[in-house]
């Protein structure tokens, strides 16, 4: 296996990290019933996405 010729700094190492960070997940307002749901994805309470019906909900 290689191994590394130097040791790598703790600055370089996080430099590197830099875009490893988790973010907040983006929530859309549904134009249906109006529940909040992820972006591009159906809304679990309604089963609407972009003005038309996806998914059957049977409540």
């Amino acid at each position: 296996m290689a191994h590394p010729k130097r040791k790598i700094s703790k600055a370089r190492r996080d430099k590197r990290r830099t875009h490893h960070a988790i973010s907040e997940v983006t929530l859309a307002k549904c134009s249906n019933c109006g529940a909040y749901h992820k972006y591009h994805n159906a809304c679990p309470e309604c089963g609407y996405y972009r003005g038309r019906q996806v998914i059957s909900i049977n409540n």
